[in-house]
């Protein structure tokens, strides 16, 4: 299939598909082919696609007012950060456009507490492993040289530690660096799905160390909040509480929007002129974030998550998980990684070509992100599909 050139700057290898419409978890492209959507946008589409509930506020929203400045007062911002405060017991909420800048907001918040405590040139403690954006202070934050590479100079002020490790961490403490927090993905997802051994131990000890040092512990929940590993937000999982908690993706299920969640402690470091987001918060946007929240609870669907997840899961266990070529499958909720044993970006096309949406992250990684809408149907047929794709894949490549 051929696409239109356009004049867009070429930053994305774009697959050979541009899609016309979709409904729940399946996408028609112009063509009228439909395509189950196993990725949502990148943990973006929670509620999937056309959602009547979602279409219709937006559409009166966007018939009423869009944007507003923030110097002025706007309802729906105040009434989707009392909602962010209520699910996550956190204080306060800075919203913007995406991931990156609720990271951007978080850096600098370190920044803010490093100063207060006394350190002149505060460091951040970020994961190998870890991705926070493509801004200049998140790439910088980030822990794969693919994506920096030819960016140089990074922004300074970052320590990178092994994920998963509190030995290698405690050795930093020990060194009394000028520290001042920790920002991390409770579950890494560029990085390949990657999720702590033992998850609520793993937080537990980053909690403990922060409290000790007087570091701020800030967790990305960019993709893995809103639902998606079966909590509100993964961190819950476990028994802490963060300090800072970014969020986007998922958040307004398709409408760009960030949120930057801070407790007391942090956002009392703020004042009038430090921070600030033209778009950020705007009314679209957090009607859309509103409903996003609102849907979720009324349709059950964290709880679907973690259905869903474990079905998909426990399928794709029985029916790869002994092959040779597959080195582990993990997952929590609908956050799903299938490492093989070899190099599998190939299986992009491949499952295109079958009318499925994945994506293969960390070279050797397929990566599941289904809406949180999935159906046992849906979910069974994406695990029918992918079985099919990884085995031939694997067969083929054996020889």
């Amino acid at each position: 299939m051929s696409l239109i050139k356009s004049s867009l700057l070429n930053t994305y290898k774009r697959l050979p598909v541009s899609f016309d419409k979709g409904e729940g978890v399946w996408l028609v492209d112009k063509f009228g082919n439909k395509y189950l959507d196993g990725l949502s946008g990148v943990a973006v589409n929670t509620l999937g696609h056309n959602h009547p509930i979602l279409v219709k506020a937006i559409s009166k929203q966007a018939a009423k007012l869009i944007h507003i400045s923030n110097y002025y007062h706007i309802e729906e911002q105040s009434m989707l950060a009392d909602a962010l405060v209520g699910i996550s017991k956190l204080s306060s909420v800075f919203f913007c456009n995406s991931g990156c800048e609720a990271n951007e907001a978080a850096i600098k918040l370190a920044r803010l507490h490093g100063h207060k405590i006394g350190i002149d040139t505060p460091n951040i403690i970020v994961m190998e492993g870890g991705f926070h954006g493509r801004t200049m202070g998140t790439l910088s934050a980030s822990g794969g040289r693919k994506y920096q590479a030819g960016f140089e100079p990074l922004m300074p002020g970052f320590i990178r530690v092994p994920y998963d490790d509190m030995a290698a961490l405690k050795k930093i403490a020990d060194k009394k660096n000028k520290i001042s927090a920790i920002l991390i993905e409770p579950i890494q997802g560029e990085g390949g799905v990657n999720i702590p051994d033992n998850f609520n131990e793993y937080l537990s000890s980053l909690r403990g160390i922060c409290d000790d040092n007087n570091w701020l512990l800030m967790l990305d929940e960019v993709q893995c909040g809103i639902g998606r590993t079966g909590k509100w937000f993964a961190h819950q999982h476990s028994e802490i509480k963060p300090d800072v908690m970014t969020l986007a993706k998922g958040l307004a299920s398709g409408v760009p929007i960030g949120a930057c969640v801070a407790n007391d402690k942090v956002s009392s470091l703020m004042a009038p002129g430090k921070h600030g987001s033209t778009f950020g918060g705007n009314p679209l946007a957090c009607v859309a974030g509103l409903t996003t929240l609102e849907i979720i609870k009324k349709e059950g669907l964290i709880s679907n998550a973690t259905v869903q997840g474990n079905l998909i899961y426990k399928e794709l266990s029985l029916r790869i998980g002994k092959h040779p070529g597959v080195k582990s499958i993990r997952h929590m909720g609908l956050m799903i990684g299938i490492e093989l044993s070899i190099p599998c970006v190939d299986l992009i096309n491949i499952a295109l070509d079958d009318k499925l949406l994945i994506n293969v992250t960390a070279d050797n990684v397929v990566r599941l992100l289904p809406p949180l809408v999935i159906k046992k149907e849906e979910a069974m047929l994406l695990v029918d599909k992918l079985t099919d794709l990884i085995l031939n894949f694997l067969e083929k490549n054996d020889k």
